[in-house]
């Protein structure tokens, strides 16, 4: 019997430091997304979440540290040439234009030339994923609920065909209903084989979904492990998940 192969590491964050000014928001931070599993970075607020996934989406930049994707390096590439490779970040806050439809946002994620060919059967896939967005494509973003705005979102993003999808905070602002919703989407995503790095605060969400975790405390990594391990471990539950 041949040994089973561990997937290649897609990402890898080594040694990551980044300010904001004087205040030190990452220090020292490493982590790794292998190809096709599901990453959650957990913790509190101001624990270093979204200023990780900004990072490695282009929108801050590094003190020191290095970013490798697909084994190249990429910490001096703009946010474009990011989005290019394969990087797709789900903002928290969204980042939809209200003003723009439905339709009109999800075609934002065919910005790039490569994508437009598949825009239809893309857009099938996003219906099948979230059928309440196909009867709202005349309507503009603004006019949506908090979770269907959260499913536009992830559906703009899913018809980029991006390598590695980031999503800051889905759950934020959501009732308990939507947050078990977008997190079986997310599930569904995971079982198709597509590679996320997900940053959360809702620890006992984010760990029913992720293969594999890191705890961020004050820009650092605290502790790591396959999820199981995060839920057996003592100290995780105390802090994150009332036990």
């Amino acid at each position: 019997m041949r040994p089973t192969l561990e997937p290649k590491n897609l990402l890898e964050v080594i040694d990551l430091w980044v300010y904001y000014g004087a205040i030190r928001a990452l220090e020292g931070l490493s982590l790794s997304v292998p190809e096709g599993r599901f990453v959650v970075a957990i913790g509190r607020n101001g624990a270093g979440k979204s200023t990780l996934l900004n990072t490695i989406a282009g929108l801050l930049f590094q003190r020191t540290g290095e970013i490798t994707f697909q084994q190249e390096r990429i910490s001096r590439w703009s946010i474009t040439r990011r989005v290019k490779a394969g990087i797709v970040l789900v903002p928290e806050g969204r980042g939809l234009f209200p003003e723009l439809t439905v339709k009109e946002n999800l075609m934002l994620g065919a910005y790039l030339k490569r994508n437009r060919a598949g825009f239809s059967k893309a857009m099938e896939e996003v219906f099948h994923l979230f059928p309440v967005l196909k009867d709202c494509l005349p309507d503009d973003a603004a006019s949506l609920s908090g979770g269907q705005q959260q499913m536009l979102a992830i559906g703009r993003a899913l018809i980029s065909h991006g390598a590695l999808l980031m999503l800051d905070e889905p759950s934020h602002g959501l009732s308990p209903l939507l947050v078990s919703e977008i997190f079986s989407i997310l599930l569904e995503l995971k079982r198709r084989g597509t590679t996320i790095l997900l940053a959360e605060q809702n620890v006992a969400a984010a760990l029913g979904v992720a293969d594999f975790g890191y705890v961020l405390e004050n820009g650092k990594v605290v502790h790591q492990g396959d999820v199981e391990a995060l839920r057996q471990s003592e100290e995780v539950r105390k802090a994150y998940l009332g036990g």
